[in-house]
């Protein structure tokens, strides 16, 4: 009988067959996938977050994906972490702008001052009673300056308070127990938090 073998001829090398190597190369199943598992478009990074940051009124919806993550993410406490401190920035941010708004219309307001008080003047003389011309342009003047948030502040009757009021003169009073506003010499002026000028006024003051 014919060997079908082929007989391998003097300085040639035999390789060795791993019949095992051959089956778990026919096996799909047993291929083992080296590749590392990839990242799901739910899973969340510090650079998502940071660039989330980057756009307003993304806050909320990023604060939602973290609140949903899942605990055993490796990120949570970092993202939480940046949440946070982006908040903060966005309440320091929003309250700096809230001040330098009033900054600047209190700068403006402060020019209109003197005109207020001359208005003032007129008023107690009586200039601007009645449908005059001159007391309709004085009301629309303070109607504009309110529109602003400029507020007036001072009138008799008034408790005197040291940190908005400037006493001009103190009158001793008999019957008068707490130091009370009796004349305003200067009205006063505030935006928002701001006080813009004290009011200038004269006091009752219990008698000796």
């Amino acid at each position: 009988m014919t060997d079908t073998n082929p007989t391998p001829e003097d300085g040639d090398e035999v390789q060795p067959v791993d019949e095992g190597s051959e089956a778990r190369a026919s096996d799909p199943e047993s291929q083992v996938d080296s590749e590392s598992p990839e990242t799901t478009d739910d899973e969340l990074t510090v650079d998502d977050i940071l660039n989330a940051a980057q756009a307003d009124g993304l806050d909320d919806e990023l604060s939602e994906k973290i609140a949903n993550a899942e605990p055993e993410h490796e990120h949570l406490v970092d993202l939480k972490r940046v949440t946070a401190e982006y908040a903060n920035y966005r309440r320091r941010t929003e309250a700096n702008r809230e001040v330098e708004r009033e900054r600047v219309t209190g700068d403006v307001a402060r020019l209109l001052l003197p005109v207020l008080d001359d208005l003032d003047r007129a008023e107690k003389h009586g200039d601007l009673e009645g449908d005059a011309p001159f007391a309709t342009i004085a009301a629309k003047l303070r109607a504009s300056v309110e529109k602003i948030g400029l507020v007036p502040f001072g009138a008799n009757g008034d408790a005197f308070d040291h940190n908005v009021h400037e006493a001009v003169f103190q009158q001793p009073t008999p019957g008068v127990e707490a130091a009370t506003v009796i004349d305003v010499v200067e009205t006063g002026y505030s935006i928002g938090s701001t006080l813009l000028r004290a009011a200038k006024v004269v006091v009752a003051v219990p008698a000796e």
